[in-house]
Order: C-alpha cells, then structure tokens, then sequence
C-alpha cells in the first residue's frame, strides 16, 4: 500500500509475521509507480538491499528466485491460493478478487500467476502475539496451505512499536551504499553536512488537512509516541512554513558546525530561499539534479545530521536507518514552542 516510505513500513511488519509463523518470507518486488496513474514498475528486492544480512536473521526468498526454482514444487499451477481478510469487490463474489486493480494486477501479472480460489482469514489479524499466531498455524498449517500468498501485506501501517528494530536488518546494497558516497564525494564540500526532507507538495497539504481532527498521521507515532506521550500531532508539525524550516536550518546548521546541506523533496527543494537567506553564511545549498528518491534516501542516511518530517513515512525509513547506525536526527517543528531546543 502506498509509496515506498509506507511499503517498508509493512516489510517490517511482514518480517516480523513471517518469522512468527516460522514460513520462509517471499521478498516481493518493491512497487515503483510512475507518472501515469495506474502505471507500476516493480523493483526487485535484493537489488535494493542486502539479502544476505536480512537471511541471517530469517528465511528470506526472492520472488523471483521462489518463482524460477520452487514454486513449480511448492506452489503448482492450480493449486494456488490467494488470502484475504474478507471478500474483495471486483469480478468474482464471495473472492479475494487477489488481481483486481493495480499494483495488484500488474504484480500477480508480471509472474504469470493466477488464482484457483481465495481464503477468507478474517477474524484472525496480523498481529504477532503468541496466540494470534498459534490460531494462524491451526487454521492454515503449512502441510495443507505451503504458501500464504496475501492480497496486501500481512502487517499495519504505520510499523508496530515492537517491530522498529528490526530495520537493523535492512541494510543497503554494496552498489547503492557506494552511490550514495559517490554523490557525496563529487557535490558536497568537505566537512560535516545537514540532510533535510521537505514533504510539501500538493497532496500532502491536502493530507495536513487532518490533523486538525485526528491524533496520529502516517508516520507521526516516530516522534509523537504510539499514545501521543510526547506531543499532540499539529499543521506546523506535518507542514513547517518556510520561516520555521529557515530558523531551524540555521540554528541546527550553527550547533553542528555544518558546511552545507543536502535537500530531499517531492516539490519544493526552496534553494532559492535558502540561499538568499543564507547569503552572508559559508554554508551551500545542493540537491539531486536526476529525480532518484532512492539515492535521496541513500544519501540522508549518511548525512551529519538529518531533519526530518515527523508525518512522513520517508523521513520515517531515512530516522530508522541512522537510530540503528546511533546517528542523530530531528524534525521539523518538534518539540512544540521550543525554538532553542539542543538537538
């Protein structure tokens, strides 16, 4: 579900699923949507991140490994089984209607898979307590069921509080780990640097919107708590204005003796503001000239410091990343009222 900020939320809650069943985790491509609504690429896992290092901590997979060397044996045609909560709407009744829309269609399709029936899994969840998963092992033991192939991913969004830690075992591949540090070393000048985000197009200020009748949004539990024991969820907390975003630049920019910072956004990377506000500092400006969001969050991860939007999913993979390697983080905006906060 979603982009790809939401979709490694629910890896790791699939992670965490899989390995409590004790199944072998099929790693599905990662889903890239293009321009064209409805249009979907699928990006292979492993040529993201490491295997190896997730398979030391569980049996993991490929898709398109599973589907070259296993699934004739494991999983053969007409005897495959798509799992939902409850029945989809689309072609079929009482049918998880698994190929139904998009990613869905172009996902099954792209491996030449279709379905023989569907299984209703409902009133069972997703959660990894003993006795949800004891219920999930009785119900569709491995012996009569050898895949549970899901219609969306087996896990909650935003990611479950116990689930956080297990991003350790996400880790990027050799080749997009050196990419990173490619970029780094021809564009940004020696010296410590800042990494920001900046979610500010169109449809996240439509989706700012709510916060004004909701507690917790998209990614907001990373910094607001799971209970909002830190904070209550705001509009300047999901969309800083322009001032605020300048005011703490320059003040993170001060404590951390920053040279210059690098700029990940969806619109507006507000170079031109920067610059001028920043016009009498020995700070410079930069960001991509390619639109690579996957080489944005490559690089954020090896920034100084990185601040962060506390709504965004984006942010949210770049803050767990850098909490596991102890590199520091904030967000814009956060806490509430406190401008001079040491971060």
């Amino acid at each position: 579900m979603g982009r790809f900020g939401n979709q490694a939320d629910q890896f790791l809650g699939s992670l965490a699923f899989s390995r409590g069943l004790g199944r072998t985790l099929v790693l599905p491509p990662w889903v890239m949507y293009s321009a064209s609504m409805g249009k979907v690429k699928l990006l292979a896992w492993d040529s993201v991140f490491n295997v190896t290092l997730l398979g030391e901590f569980h049996n993991v997979i490929t898709m398109e490994q599973f589907m070259k060397v296993q699934a004739e044996e494991v999983w053969p045609v007409g005897k495959r089984v798509s799992f939902c909560y409850t029945a989809r709407n689309g072609k079929k009744e009482s049918s998880c209607n698994a190929k139904d829309g998009s990613p869905f269609g172009p996902f099954w399709n792209h491996f030449n898979i279709n379905f023989d029936h569907s299984e209703m899994f409902g009133p069972l969840n997703f959660q990894t307590d003993p006795s949800n998963l004891s219920k999930w092992k009785e119900m569709f033991p491995p012996s009569s069921y050898p895949v549970l192939a899901m219609t969306g991913a087996p896990s909650s969004f935003p990611v479950q509080p116990g689930h956080v830690g297990l991003h350790s075992h996400m880790k990027w591949s050799d080749s997009w780990t050196e990419r990173g540090k490619e970029w780094v070393r021809r564009h940004m000048p020696k010296g410590d640097w800042l990494g920001i985000h900046l979610r500010n197009g169109g449809d996240w200020d439509r989706a700012c919107e709510h916060t004004t009748t909701s507690q917790n949004l998209f990614s907001s539990p990373q910094c607001l708590g799971y209970r909002n024991e830190y904070g209550s969820l705001s509009t300047p907390l999901c969309m800083p204005n322009k001032d605020t975003i300048i005011e703490q630049v320059r003040r993170v920019a001060k404590s951390t003796d920053a040279v210059a910072v690098f700029v990940a956004s969806d619109n507006d990377h507000m170079l031109d503001q920067f610059i001028d506000q920043f016009k009498n500092d020995d700070i410079t400006f930069h960001k991509q000239e390619e639109d690579n969001f996957l080489l944005d969050l490559v690089i954020l991860g090896q920034s100084s410091h990185f601040i962060g939007n506390c709504v965004s999913s984006f942010t949210a993979f770049v803050k767990r990343e850098r909490d596991v390697l102890s590199l520091p983080s904030s967000f814009w905006a956060f806490p509430a009222g406190q401008k001079n906060v040491e971060l």
